[in-house]
């Protein structure tokens, strides 16, 4: 019961905080995984895990979402942004292409190249907003390199948030597409964690109760805190941990 408890405790904080931040939510998660030999019950956890990230995300947008619905352009332009990443995902899931690059070596390279490359994007001059610049060819280019985020490493949050950057969006709007663009995604790992569940014949219990509501309040106080840090300060910090974090992983690999 208390194993089990800091199992979910720790995948919440880990779920919760780096599902939206740049520095890829699957990437820790694995190297978790391959520290601690957790539970077959990781699959029950799992979809408690997306569940409570999906309805922090919404609950805190909740009054920009009904806007949003209410305004058609916004919307037919995320539906358009996500399809790129759905399509190609569930492609990759149901093949098992995907479990090819779940390996730390992936991992360290993806963490440092797509590390510098944000810190790259973030040096671009601010010139376009949300709701003034927002196109049909900017929301395609930003959902279609979402797809690199199925990579573990990668991160869907900093490659959306790179893109936005390169696009001449400022951190705080391109965090703000970032997350608009997480709800589809968080639907899609939820449906496929519940499928995954459902076949494994796991037992929906307190577990999952408690993992919706841990990954919940940590997804949600990092959403809130996250977007205060991108309206005064750079992406600096989230570089220079993803630089420390591949030579930390490439030492364990290769020595």
């Amino acid at each position: 019961m208390i194993s089990n408890f800091l199992e979910i405790l720790i995948l919440s904080i880990v779920q919760g905080i780096s599902e939206f931040i740049p520095v890829s939510s699957s990437a820790h998660l694995i190297i978790f995984s391959n520290v601690v030999n957790f539970s077959n019950k990781s699959l029950i956890f799992d979809v408690g895990l997306h569940l409570g990230s999906l309805l922090a995300i919404i609950y805190y947008f909740k009054k920009e979402l009904l806007n949003i619905s209410n305004d058609k352009k916004l919307f037919n332009l995320l539906i358009i942004g996500s399809i790129p990443l759905i399509l190609v995902g569930y492609i990759f899931y149901s093949t098992g292409i995907i479990n090819s690059f779940r390996n730390l070596k992936v991992i360290a390279w993806t963490t440092l190249i797509f590390g510098i490359l944000m810190y790259f994007a973030d040096t671009f001059k601010i010139k376009k907003n949300i709701e003034k610049d927002l196109t049909i060819k900017n929301i395609l280019i930003i959902g279609i390199l979402q797809i690199l985020a199925i990579i573990p490493g990668v991160s869907r949050a900093g490659i959306t948030i790179t893109a936005g950057r390169f696009l001449n969006f400022d951190r705080h709007d391109s965090t703000k597409i970032s997350f608009y663009l997480s709800i589809p995604a968080l639907m899609g790992a939820s449906v496929l964690s519940l499928k995954d569940a459902v076949n494994e014949n796991l037992e929906f219990n307190l577990f999952l109760i408690i993992s919706i509501i841990l990954s919940f309040i940590f997804s949600y106080l990092t959403i809130k805190y996250f977007l205060i840090y991108t309206k005064k300060f750079s992406l600096k910090f989230f570089v220079i941990y993803r630089i420390i974090l591949s030579i930390i992983i490439f030492s364990i690999i290769y020595y």
